[in-house]
């Protein structure tokens, strides 16, 4: 029978307590090779949610380095072109905790970063993060308040990195088709999908 548990001591019934040295691991602050894994990290996950609860979890990806350490209790990120949804960025306005995971390819380990945001605009650090020639007008700045290492346990039992696990492309449902299964719009996913292979040319 289904047991929905509400207290964290029932939770501790099934998921024993961790070792200290795992349970005080975070630190507040940006050790030097914390930065060097940030520095090679050319992808990220940004969580934030809103005031009343709700959650996004919105994906950054940037030529390694792009994320600048500014000392060793700030790190900034630019806005990139995207679809203007600002999800993410909404909810920074409306309360700045966030939470950001950093991941490297082919490194089953990730780097946790938790901290409160604020979005900039004509910060002296914007021309450093120029991409193909293309400053951005806006920046993510985040305050670190707990940063620790994750194991790369996920990795192993995912396989994500191991090219032979990985699904056949035709198993895959395409942008296209997805967009058309979750929209209901009537365009052939086809010429969905021929539009967003033309966005690339674009991307700053």
């Amino acid at each position: 029978m289904t047991r929905v548990l509400s207290t964290e001591a029932e939770l501790r019934e099934i998921v024993k307590t961790p070792l200290k040295m795992i349970a005080e691991k975070g630190i507040d602050h940006i050790d030097e090779q914390s930065r060097r894994f940030i520095e090679v990290s050319p992808f990220f996950l940004l969580a934030t949610a809103a005031l009343d609860g709700t959650c996004d979890v919105s994906p950054r990806g940037d030529p390694a380095g792009s994320v600048l350490v500014l000392d060793e209790h700030t790190l900034a990120f630019a806005d990139r072109k995207g679809n203007r949804r600002l999800d993410s960025f909404r909810n920074i306005l409306q309360q700045p905790h966030v939470g950001l995971l950093f991941l490297v390819p082919g490194s089953g380990d990730t780097l946790r970063v938790n901290g409160s945001a604020r979005l900039v605009t004509g910060a002296p650090y914007l021309s450093r993060m120029a991409v193909q020639g293309a400053v951005p007008e806006l920046a993510v700045e985040v305050r670190v308040e707990e940063l620790f290492l994750h194991c790369s346990r996920a990795f192993s039992r995912s396989s994500l990195w191991v090219t032979d696990s990985w699904p056949k492309r035709e198993d895959v449902p395409s942008a296209g088709k997805l967009a058309r299964s979750q929209s209901g719009i009537p365009v052939p996913a086809r010429l969905i999908d021929a539009a967003l292979r033309r966005a690339p040319e674009n991307l700053y």
